[in-house]
C-alpha cells in the first residue's frame, strides 16, 4: 500500500472529524500505515491522501457512490476492493461530517 502525500487542508479537516466525534469513543489510531478513525477498536474511516474512507452500511454506500469523485475502497489498487467501503475525495469534504456519523451509526450494527 503507498502513502499518498496528505495536503494541510485534508488533515485539518480529518482532525476536525476526529474531534467531533470522541464524544461518541471515536480515536485516532492507526491501521495500514494510514490515519484511521476508531471505536471500539473498528475502524470506521480513515485518512487516504487527499481525501477519506469510510465504513458504511449497504444503503448509505450505494448514496455515497454517487458523489461526484467517490469509489469503492480499494487500497492495493488491484481491483479488489473492501467490502462496505468507500474513498471520498477532497473535493467533496464538506460530506464528510455526514459520511462519518453514518460510519459511526453503521458500527453500532
Amino acid at each position: 500500500m503507498d502513502r499518498r502525500p496528505v495536503s494541510s487542508v485534508t488533515q485539518r479537516r480529518y482532525d476536525e472529524i476526529a474531534a467531533g466525534l470522541e464524544v461518541a469513543g471515536v480515536k485516532a489510531s492507526s491501521m495500514f500505515g494510514m490515519p484511521t478513525l476508531k471505536r471500539n477498536g473498528k475502524a470506521i474511516g480513515g485518512l487516504w491522501g487527499d481525501a477519506m474512507t469510510f465504513k458504511l452500511a449497504p444503503g448509505a454506500l450505494a448514496d455515497a457512490l454517487h458523489l461526484e469523485g467517490a469509489q469503492q475502497f480499494d487500497p492495493s489498487g488491484l481491483g479488489r476492493p473492501m467490502k462496505a467501503w468507500v474513498v471520498v475525495p477532497l473535493a467533496q469534504s464538506a460530506q464528510w461530517e455526514r459520511l462519518a456519523q453514518l460510519a459511526l451509526s453503521a458500527s453500532d450494527t
